[in-house]
């Protein structure tokens, strides 16, 4: 199996990356994944290890911002046992269990300035020393490193070492955001709801054209992990049904409000239904206290109540 399949879209700007992805999969190239968060980094950084060399190798994965800054050196490069207080054991460190297969060092921009001179040369002599070792040791390990932040900046604030930064940016492959791939929202969102189905042992629903337009039209800050959280609650919550736009949270509401008042859609609206259907969101937000689903709706309640009569509301 292709270990880019699971790598799902049709956008140009995606597909620009898989190909330079599948390109370097089969090298020992240094690569830097670059993206926001969400847009699968992880995802890919594993794809690039299945269609290597290495694939029957480890796959050692570190979240740079989870390592407890005092012990980030012992945790990556190992230590020998009474190296510090509390080395009660000799421990390997991720770089040795990675040996032959592929490291991930997920948010790297994270790595306390001191340690990247060291990370910068196990990266060109591929030494490993461990805390309470006099020699390194080689170790041969192929590293694929991801971030989400700007690491230039970091470079000029200080904060990152430069020779580290383009030592890492020798293949450079950055992911667009679910925004930039509008016409891969639908393509994922039914693969997500077939698969999580699938897992779950439900029924998968269903998307109207109105619900796909409201999530086309949506900015999606979380990205595929954001898409793939509210297909999953979608199955869970509405197996086998329709979803429409108003099963969609409220933050993808074209009507959602903001400093500018309501957002019109392109398309526009039906006024009428439109008012019946806030004033049955307000109702049901409040529990059919009509007091408080005025105040929701910031209208007095006989106001409430002369539109609950209009459109003869129960």
């Amino acid at each position: 199996m292709n270990s880019f399949q699971q790598l799902i879209g049709e956008a140009a700007e995606f597909q620009s990356v898989i190909r330079s992805a599948q390109i370097v999969a089969s090298t020992d190239v240094t690569v830097l994944l670059e993206g926001a968060t969400g847009t699968g980094k992880e995802v890919l950084a594993e794809a690039l290890h299945a269609a290597s060399l290495r694939a029957d190798k480890p796959f050692i994965t570190i979240n740079c911002a989870a390592l407890p800054e005092s012990l980030v050196e012992s945790e990556l490069f190992g230590h020998k046992k009474g190296a510090f207080t509390g080395a009660d054991s000799d421990q390997p460190g991720y770089i040795r269990q990675a040996a032959g297969g592929t490291l991930f060092l997920d948010e790297i921009g994270e790595l306390p300035v001191t340690v990247q001179a060291k990370l910068l040369r196990f990266i060109e002599y591929g030494e490993c020393q461990r805390l309470g070792d006099s020699q390194p040791q080689k170790v041969n390990v192929r590293l694929i490193a991801a971030t989400n932040r700007d690491l230039k900046s970091q470079v000029a604030a200080g904060q990152f070492r430069d020779d580290l930064y383009y030592r890492l940016k020798i293949v450079p492959l950055e992911l667009p955001t679910l925004q930039q791939r509008q016409c891969d929202i639908k393509l994922l969102a039914m693969h997500f709801i077939q698969q999580l189905a699938q897992q779950h042992r439900l029924d998968a629903p269903v998307f109207t054209a109105a619900a796909i337009k409201f999530m086309q039209a949506y900015a999606w800050p979380g990205n595929i992990r954001e898409l793939r959280n509210m297909c999953e609650r979608l199955v869970v919550l509405l197996p086998g049904q329709q979803i429409t736009e108003h099963n969609l949270p409220l933050e993808m509401s074209p009507i959602e409000s903001n400093a500018k008042g309501f957002r019109l859609p392109s398309d526009g609206v039906n006024l009428e239904n439109l008012e019946v259907d806030l004033i049955h969101q307000a109702l049901g937000m409040s529990h059919g206290n009509k007091s408080h689903a005025a105040r929701l709706l910031g209208i007095s309640r006989d106001a409430f109540l002369y539109r609950l009569k209009k459109y003869a509301i129960a």
